[in-house]
């Protein structure tokens, strides 16, 4: 839920108020139902429960011309967006969420200011380092860990594990320290027009 809820929240955020179905347009032109939980009954669900919880304000809008019931639309509250940007920052800065999780927020990462998403990023970097490091701390030196079965190839996971996660952030943050992307806060953000 995780997944669909910073989705949700990030797409709301960016069309400032939107019914459900517009919402799950945007989440499909993303590609998110491919590569996260959100599908058309997530998204409906999500939208309803953040509305009961405070996080959205609902609105009811016109009836349908062709005799359906009104539409609700929503927009996140104040609550909603203190509850976005902390599930964004979260996601970022986590050694090790779920990959949709990591993927939903790097595709909204320009909803922070560059500062903010750097230091997201390199909290992430240094608790991959700090975990890569408890697990070789208790290693032998020169381990061999072809040697060990099936407990070195679940060490040597993890060793890999951290060190791709490792790379790939690393990356990220030199592609954001070189200016990639348009941050909150800077001009020619995506999807908003110039001032």
């Amino acid at each position: 839920m995780q997944t669909v809820r910073l989705l949700v929240l990030g797409a709301l955020r960016r069309r400032g108020q939107a019914h459900g179905y517009q919402i799950r347009t945007d989440l499909e032109s993303w590609g998110a139902h491919e590569w996260s939980t959100a599908t058309s009954g997530s998204v409906y669900h999500a939208l309803k429960s953040m509305a009961s919880q405070g996080l959205l304000a609902a609105h009811e809008t016109v009836p349908s011309k062709a005799g359906g019931p009104p539409r609700i639309e929503y927009e996140l509250t104040d609550q909603g967006e203190h509850e976005y940007l902390a599930l964004l920052r979260s996601a970022l800065a986590d050694r090790e969420p779920s990959l949709d999780v990591l993927a939903s927020a790097v595709g909204l990462i320009e909803d922070l200011s560059r500062e903010e998403a750097l230091r997201m990023l390199r909290t992430r970097a240094r608790a991959l380092e700090e975990w890569r490091s408890s697990v070789t701390a208790h290693l032998p030196p020169d381990t061999d860990l072809d040697t060990w079965g099936p407990v070195g190839e679940v060490l040597f996971l993890w060793l890999s594990t951290a060190d791709s996660h490792a790379r790939w952030t690393d990356r990220l943050i030199r592609r954001l320290e070189g200016g990639a992307f348009a941050m909150a806060a800077e001009d020619s953000r995506p999807g908003q027009a110039p001032e």
